[in-house]
């Protein structure tokens, strides 16, 4: 079996991958988070600036301010699908960030379960040798006693 302060050394190392990984899946999904909420601002006011166009039609515009409304709103549209990429090259960061957590978490838990495992058989090499005193001391009582 593995030597026990090796498996110790082992196992900090992957905890502290692991940690490592999950402060970068922390970073990613906020990243993500933070580019959902400027899409969703971006996509609130390009529906208050078609409101406002509406309205305007409605009220009378002049054709110059008609073509700032729609240049304003073209430039809204742009910045909409450049933050909608921004939002899917953050979804795949974070998808990416996930599996690494994933895989050190794994890998983590690999050495925890080798290291239980060479605990418990230590126990039972102990058990077995402190029963095998106690039988050799029965034994001997029982000898002596005749």
């Amino acid at each position: 079996m593995a030597n026990q302060s090796a498996l110790d050394t082992l196992i900090a190392l992957a905890q502290r991958a692991s940690d490592d990984a999950a402060k970068r899946l922390g970073t990613a999904l906020k990243a993500v988070d933070e580019a959902e909420q400027k899409l969703t601002m971006l996509l609130g006011y390009r529906d208050d600036y078609g409101r406002k166009l509406e309205a305007a039609q409605v009220a009378g515009i002049t054709p110059s301010a008609y073509q700032n409304f729609v240049a304003f709103i073209g430039k809204l549209d742009n910045a909409i699908n450049g933050q909608r990429e921004v939002l899917k090259h953050a979804q795949h960061k974070s998808g990416v960030e996930k599996a690494a957590w994933q895989a050190s978490e794994r890998k983590r838990l690999s050495y925890k379960t080798l290291n239980d495992r060479a605990a418990a058989e230590l126990l039972r090499q102990e058990n077995k040798r402190d029963q095998k005193q106690m039988d050799e001391h029965a034994a001997r009582q029982a000898y002596y006693k005749r």
